[in-house]
Parts: structure tokens; C-alpha cells; sequence
């Protein structure tokens, strides 16, 4: 059986979480590779909008298994707290949610130098969700990160957590002017995690393994986008991990061999959160209306996001990086009612017209997009469960995408609920 990675194409907030809900019928294990509790995943569960930061979106699906691999970095109270929500909806966790011990843990000066860091850099800042996500890869990278296995041994914990607040809380006095942090305060309060959170940690590398050599399936899930990886994004304006292909290898322990369908999620059009450049930006009445109509406001941290065109150089540079096998599209309905429709195809930069992602982030903060026109539709697609239902021009609009990529469209959402979506028959399969 397939191993199927879901990758988001743009800068985050695809509805990924309503795809992964989706497929994660057909699999057996739901397995997140990267990220934190920066990101948001929203899946409709009954008459309930729920959001998951840490959590596999599969756990809404009874019996299927979750995993929080190494690449993640975990708050241990987000992750307790979204269990504790689950739980109000009649869903258990118990033996069916596993945590690496390799995953890193989001420590309370990670969150207030991320705070601190923003509102020091002023018009520089970068617009995080200051949840400590860059400074805990920080210090994983700088090899004094503290992990979930860790967090098993108090004694291990507080020698850790000693060493680094020497460091953490000369930078939180002497830089940002806060107080400085307490570790036996610190070390009380984890030791309660570590007693809800113990008997969820293992080796997921293993789990993963030997799933595989049960011939079971298994569903990676990113956090964020390719625009936003490490990497290959908008650098610096990205997260401090690596959302692409690359990063669910690292951060599950799998072969890129292993991996047999990459998956891309794209909206219908184009959205960020915080600073950076995005070509296709709308400042118009449009660009209200696709926020409007689209709910465009960061599920982590309810910051309006800004609204454009469907960019296809963008789309074109998540296929490259990731090997995309097809592409799911989502919010085509948010489309309804404009008049015209369009596609960026190419950017100018200057006096030249290229195709690809520019290297240099100024060079994209100067870009001009090179629009294709397309007519609009007046009728819904709200709803609609085939191409069938969907308006002559809406279909004209999912085959020029196709064209522009090509790859095929095997899904499309035309609605927040599971039922609202066209689906082709076997999305899945090699």
C-alpha cells in the first residue's frame, strides 16, 4: 500500500486539514512531519469547526493512528489542550496518538524572545506568531534544544534547562529588559506534562517501519507551505522549518523511496499572513471579497491574510521542489460572482518577463505579475460534488491551471464541509 505525502503549493493555508481529513479515511496512520503550534489546520467535524495545531487532522477518523514526528517542535500545553478539546467532542486519543521522543520542545523563553525579538525589529519584523516556533529550531540547530525524551527524565530536564537559562536569561535581561525566567518554576510545571504526556511518547521511526512492513497505509501531513520553507520559500519572510518533500523524510525517518504519491494542495487563489512579498496581492474591492467570501483570517492568530490572483509560478516552483504527482484544489467557490477571473503566468522584474521564482526576495517584492484573463462565473459552485455541476467557465478555469502545471486536478473543494467536494475516483493511487 501507498505512502501519500499532502504538501501545501503556497504560503500556508490551503485546507490541507480538510484534504488530509478526507484521505485519511482510505489510510491507516496520519503522520505530521514538521512545524508547530504556528500552524493552523481546520476541519468541519459534525455541526463543529475545529482547529489542530499539533495534532494529525486524521484523528477525526475512528481507529485511525497520529503521529507527531521528530521534525515537529511541540508545546506541551497546546498539544494537552487540543486533546482536552477532542475529548469534549468524543474523541480519544488513547493509544492512538504517538510523539516522537526525538520531537523538540517549545520552552517559555522560546515564546518570549519570539515576542520580544517582533517588537524590537519593529518594520523589519518578519510576523510571526510568536509561539516560540523559530527560536526552538534555533536551538535544535544550535544542539541545545530540549526533546520529548527529555522531558521523561526531571533530572535530565532541569540540568538542561539550567545550562540554557544561564545563556536565555542574560539575553532576556540585558537585550529585551524582561525578568529573567525561573527553572524550578519551569521544571514544576513540565513535570505535569511529562505525567499526562508519557505514555504517548515513543519511537515513531519504528511505528512507522513496521507499519510499512504490514503493508499498511500511511498519510504525511506538513504544516505550512513550500512559499514558507526554510529553503526553497521567501526567505527570510518563512518558517524556520521545512514544509516541502525533503522535510517529511527528515522528520518521519523515511526513505525518500518510500514515499509513492506527493500530493499538492493549492487554493483556488493566493494568500499570506505577515510580511513578504506576494505578486499578486489585491488591494481592491476584489481582493475584500476573496477575504470575505473566503474567511481569510489566520486560524492560529486571526490576522487578516492578505488576498491575490492564483499565482502559477508559484504553483509551478511547488511542483519542482516537491515532485507533485497531482493537485487538489480548494476554495474554487470563494471565486463566485467575480465577473473576471485571473492567473499570474510570469512576473516582470524590471525590463525582463521570467517564469521562475527569483532567488533574490527583492526582486520579488518588485515583481509585477503577468496576467491571464479568464471570463468569471456567475453561478455557484458552492457545494457542487462533480465537474458536471460546476459552470462552463469554472471548468475552463480548473483545466487552464492543469495546462499551466501539467498536472492533473484530482480534487476539488467547493466548500468547507467534507461532503462539499469533487472528487475523482481514485486520488490516491501511483
Amino acid at each position: 500500500m501507498p505512502v501519500i505525502a499532502v504538501i501545501g503549493t503556497q504560503w500556508g493555508d490551503e485546507g490541507k486539514g480538510k484534504v488530509v481529513d478526507l484521505l485519511s479515511e482510505r489510510v491507516d496512520i496520519v503522520a505530521r512531519y514538521q512545524g508547530g503550534s504556528n500552524a493552523g489546520h481546520t476541519v468541519i467535524f459534525g455541526h463543529e469547526t475545529i482547529v489542530l495545531h499539533q495534532i494529525p487532522s486524521g484523528i477525526f477518523r475512528p481507529g485511525k493512528v497520529c503521529i507527531i514526528g521528530t521534525g515537529t517542535v511541540v508545546d506541551p500545553a497546546v498539544l494537552l489542550q487540543e486533546i482536552a478539546v477532542l475529548a469534549t467532542h468524543g474523541i480519544e486519543v488513547h493509544e492512538r496518538l504517538w510523539v516522537s521522543g526525538k520531537a523538540h520542545l517549545i520552552m517559555p523563553y522560546h515564546r518570549q524572545i519570539d515576542a520580544a525579538s517582533e517588537a524590537r525589529k519593529g518594520p523589519r519584523a518578519i510576523g510571526t506568531t510568536g509561539r516560540g516556533i523559530g527560536w526552538a529550531y534555533t536551538d535544535k540547530m544550535s544542539r541545545q534544544g530540549l526533546r520529548m525524551i527529555d522531558l521523561l527524565d526531571e533530572a535530565r530536564l532541569a540540568e538542561k534547562l539550567a545550562a540554557n537559562l544561564s545563556e536565555k536569561n542574560v539575553l532576556l535581561e540585558s537585550l529585551y529588559g524582561l525578568e529573567p525566567l525561573d527553572g524550578e518554576a519551569i521544571v514544576a510545571e513540565y513535570r505535569e506534562y511529562a505525567k499526562r504526556l508519557a505514555p504517548m511518547v515513543t519511537d515513531t521511526e519504528r511505528l512507522i517501519k513496521e507499519a510499512l512492513g504490514r503493508g499498511e497505509t500511511i498519510l504525511l501531513e506538513g504544516a505550512q507551505g513550500t512559499m514558507l520553507d526554510i529553503d526553497q520559500g521567501t526567505y527570510p519572510y518563512v518558517t524556520s522549518s521545512t514544509p516541502t518533500i525533503g522535510g517529511a523524510c527528515a522528520g518521519l525517518g523515511l526513505p525518500p523511496k518510500a514515499i509513492d504519491v506527493v500530493i499538492g494542495v493549492a487554493k483556488a487563489y493566493t494568500t499570506r499572513v505577515g510580511g513578504g512579498p506576494l505578486p499578486t496581492e489585491l488591494t481592491d474591492e476584489v481582493g475584500a471579497h476573496l477575504r470575505d467570501e473566503g474567511q481569510e483570517y489566520g486560524s492560529t492568530t486571526g490576522r487578516p491574510r492578505r488576498c491575490g490572483w492564483l499565482d502559477a509560478v508559484v504553483l509551478r516552483h511547488a511542483c519542482w521542489i516537491n515532485g507533485l504527482d497531482r493537485i487538489v484544489l480548494t476554495k474554487l467557490d470563494v471565486l463566485d460572482g467575480l465577473e473576471r477571473v485571473a492567473i499570474a503566468t510570469a512576473y516582470r522584474i524590471g525590463a525582463e518577463t521570467v517564469e521562475v521564482i527569483p532567488a533574490d526576495v527583492r526582486a520579488m517584492e518588485e515583481a509585477e505579475p503577468v496576467l491571464l484573463e479568464l471570463e468569471g462565473w456567475r453561478e455557484p459552485t458552492a457545494g457542487a460534488t462533480t465537474l458536471e455541476e460546476l459552470p462552463e467557465a469554472a471548468r475552463r478555469y480548473v483545466e487552464q491551471i492543469e495546462k499551466l502545471t501539467g498536472l492533473p486536478i484530482v480534487a476539488i473543494s467547493t466548500g468547507p464541509e467534507r461532503g462539499q467536494t469533487i472528487l475523482q475516483p481514485d486520488p490516491l493511487l501511483p
